[in-house]
């Protein structure tokens, strides 16, 4: 963990859905589970697992988009709960989400440029000469003409489109940057820059940067730090460059094996994890991973671990950690 302070941090987080219809109440899913995280000033945090593991809804607990049915989270020290108007008009400027799909979530109908000064308006940053020459120059730093600001969103490819969604998250100057799968939806060659150019703003700008992934080898490079998910739970966290090179949790070993940049050993080839990922409706007693696991023991389904430390910095949540590292 950041030896500065965390500029955000989630105690305890839970956040539980529930399926079914205006007259028929479903089973409850328990998306995220009990979970800490950090992030501080200048850091990158990088969020992986499998689809449905959680990551998403974390991030946007962590924004305070949705309420948690459990637990607390502090942005700079003041608690995400249900503040004022005032109040949640000025933390929301000091946070900011990009999305996966860049062309979804802009609005085709209108100029780029009117979309990127929408926050400056929103947050009464300037009058309109003074916002046109901010989105001037956030197109630029993003690798973009200033002239773009006049075209509409089709008229861009989706490494551009990508490009104004940061310039437009990025515009109100937040402290705090949820980026979602950002580069999923594009071609491997743009894929890398706008990587480069989002872990060039971070430092530049000193942003707190929650960066959710399923692309191993982009978290290994970005972030300082990972949290490994699955089902909702954290499985393990720490540095990334020592989780990445001396996976400690079974989970963590597996997803690693399925990513060739990242495989250790060649010769052992991919470690495969047996059956399907559990409902999140109905998980398994104990530990949530312990029946596609090839380490588990009748302990594992009696009680649910923690998170420990494991050497330095990092933690597990394994009852068997120290019998398979």
């Amino acid at each position: 963990m950041s030896n500065a302070p965390p500029l955000v941090e989630a105690t305890a987080l839970s956040k539980v859905f529930h399926t079914g219809g205006l007259f028929r109440r479903g089973r409850p899913v328990q998306a995220v589970r009990s979970v800490d995280a950090a992030v501080a000033r200048g850091e990158a945090l990088g969020v992986v697992g499998e689809s449905g593991s959680g990551k998403s809804t974390l991030g946007r607990l962590m924004l305070g988009l949705m309420p948690a049915s459990a637990g607390t989270v502090r942005f700079d020290g003041q608690p995400l709960g249900r503040p004022s108007g005032r109040d949640w008009r000025a933390l929301r400027r000091r946070m900011q989400i990009v999305f996966q799909d860049p062309y979804g979530s802009l609005d085709p109908r209108r100029r780029v440029g009117a979309q990127i000064a929408d926050g400056l308006a929103i947050h009464h940053v300037g009058d309109a000469g003074d916002r046109a020459d901010r989105v001037a120059a956030m197109l630029h730093r993003v690798g973009l003409d200033p002239s773009h600001a006049q075209r509409y969103p089709h008229e861009f490819s989706g490494g551009q489109r990508q490009r104004i969604g940061l310039a437009r998250a990025l515009a109100s100057g937040p402290d705090f940057l949820v980026a979602d799968e950002p580069v999923s939806a594009l071609d491997v060659s743009i894929q890398a820059q706008i990587v480069q150019l989002l872990g060039d703003l971070r430092r530049d700008l000193g942003l707190a940067l929650l960066f959710i992934s399923h692309d191993l080898p982009v978290v290994r490079h970005l972030c300082d730090r990972v949290v490994v998910m699955y089902l909702g739970r954290v499985m393990e966290e720490g540095p990334a460059e020592a989780v990445f090179a001396a996976p400690s949790h079974p989970y963590t070993r597996a997803l690693i094996s399925a990513t060739p940049q990242l495989r250790q050993d060649r010769r052992t080839g991919r470690i495969l994890l047996a059956g399907d990922p559990p409902s999140p409706s109905n998980p398994p007693s104990g530990c949530v991973f312990r029946t596609r696991c090839a380490h588990a023991r009748p302990a594992c389904a009696e009680a649910v671990p923690e998170l420990r430390p494991f050497g330095e910095g990092r933690r597990v949540a394994c009852l068997r950690a120290e019998e398979i590292a």
